[in-house]
């Protein structure tokens, strides 16, 4: 699982924060192997789920979404990749956790939106409230990994630390933390901050830093691959 679901499984100890928005969970998020988008379509017919295969064939095999006329729960699967203002890769992660995403791609899914909400910034407070940061996945954020993508890619360092600014800054004012938390919050932003920049930047990466922010660094979200979780 990806998205608000797989944050609530994952963070219960700080659930608490995500009570004032009020969610009810209509939609469901899974990641998955291209690999596997057959044997996926025969489980979710079988339970009564109707694909639609212009999204399939639209997304180039990347994206399944499939709804259930009767409940109306819609899914959505994400193969081989996350594919929104910037790319999130599965490849070789998926079998490190047995129920969702690892954390450092719970943290990339998040912070790969440009235009974030508030959502998105609670369930990234929850996440670094919840687990420490450090070099490995067990039950851990492994902010290597994230610093690795954000050296070699300067669009996704742009967008990713714009957005850790802006989690320490709702942190300072969310009332529903303490003093305590808002601290933790601040130092787990800056923690992260600085193994990124640390992390060897790649000749690309130093090119495209010339050029700034007078040329968009991220993708356009458009209609198709919109995703009705705002991930």
């Amino acid at each position: 699982m990806l998205g608000a679901v797989a944050f609530a499984r994952r963070c219960p100890n700080h659930a608490r924060l995500r009570e004032r928005l009020g969610r009810h969970y209509t939609d469901i998020d899974f990641a998955a192997y291209g690999r596997e988008a057959d044997r996926i379509r025969e489980m979710l017919a079988g339970a009564g789920y109707v694909d639609d295969p212009h999204v399939y064939v639209g997304s180039e095999g990347t994206r399944l979404v499939a709804e259930h006329p009767a409940s109306g729960m819609h899914i959505d699967v994400f193969l081989d990749k996350l594919e929104f203002c910037h790319t999130v890769p599965w490849k070789g992660r998926l079998e490190l956790d047995p129920e969702t995403i690892p954390l450092a791609e719970l943290l990339l899914q998040k912070m790969q939106i440009v235009e974030i909400n508030e959502k998105d910034l609670i369930d990234t407070i929850m996440l670094l409230l919840e687990f420490p940061l450090g070099h490995h996945d067990d039950e851990t954020i492994n902010i290597d990994r994230v610093a690795g993508l954000c050296g070699k890619d300067w669009g996704w360092w742009r967008t990713l630390t714009m957005n850790l600014g802006k989690v320490r800054q709702m942190a300072e004012h969310y009332e529903q933390l303490s003093e305590e938390e808002t601290r933790r919050v601040a130092d787990q932003v800056h923690a992260a901050l600085d193994r990124i920049e640390a992390e060897p930047k790649s000749m690309s990466w130093r090119l495209r830093a010339k050029v700034g922010d007078r040329k968009k660094w991220y993708r356009d979200v458009g209609e198709l691959t919109a995703d009705p979780e705002g991930t």
